[in-house]
């Protein structure tokens, strides 16, 4: 085993449909509102500021749904959400749920002095709040890093990889995803990976070579 796992969400820690769907849901409603109320914060207001930059246009709401409806990584979409989900965790209105074989995993795992990050598409303020508020309590207490397409990069561009392993000080890392163009760009950068073919998931059926695949972690 590496010295360090780092880790995908959607689709191979938790069900795609939890983000598309329940998160998603969540927050569409609530972006509008949340951007009048929080207008006067720095980070609010950069991420109107990227959204109409992006867009071309200052119909920043639908710009938004239009990025959710096409799931598009935009970075500006995933603070926003990440901010909201984060107060829909604190106030029990979201919980998260994991696939059962990751819970043992991962704390299999840090019992045996393995280093555990993330890297999700999701913002850190997601990806916290997400492991905070799960069905198995808190979770983050076993994570080491948490990384986003802000301070990592793209997740289908090996520069990212680079840059989160210069951050982790370390060669010696292992990636676990569900998108083969990930662990495409992960094993440019040098690291070693493993596709997780989920039943039921939009990769379940993804040519993963040349990469090991598994159907759990273990």
């Amino acid at each position: 085993m590496s010295k360090w796992v780092v880790l995908d969400i959607e689709g191979t820690l938790s069900a795609t449909d939890q983000v598309l769907v329940v998160l998603y849901d969540y927050a569409r409603p609530r972006l509008g509102p949340w951007i009048e109320q929080h207008g006067d914060d720095p980070v609010v207001a950069d991420a109107v500021r990227q959204i109409k930059e992006l867009s071309g246009h200052d119909d920043v709401v639908k710009a938004l749904h239009d990025w959710m409806d096409a799931d598009q990584k935009v970075t500006p979409l995933k603070t926003l959400q990440g901010l909201i989900w984060q107060q829909g965790y604190a106030q029990g209105d979201l919980v998260a749920e994991f696939f059962p074989d990751v819970v043992p995993a991962i704390r299999k795992w840090h019992g045996d002095g393995v280093k555990l990050a993330i890297f999700s598409s999701g913002s850190v303020a997601g990806q916290i709040a997400f492991f905070q508020h799960t069905t198995d309590g808190d979770l983050t207490p076993l994570l080491e890093h948490h990384f986003d397409t802000v301070n990592a990069g793209p997740k289908r561009e090996a520069a990212s990889y680079h840059k989160i392993a210069e951050t982790l000080q370390s060669d010696d890392i292992t990636f676990y995803s569900d998108v083969p163009a990930e662990l495409h760009a992960a094993q440019e950068a040098g690291w070693k990976t493993v596709g997780v073919a989920r039943a039921g998931e939009p990769y379940a059926n993804a040519d993963f070579s040349p990469h090991p695949t598994v159907w759990e972690l273990s």
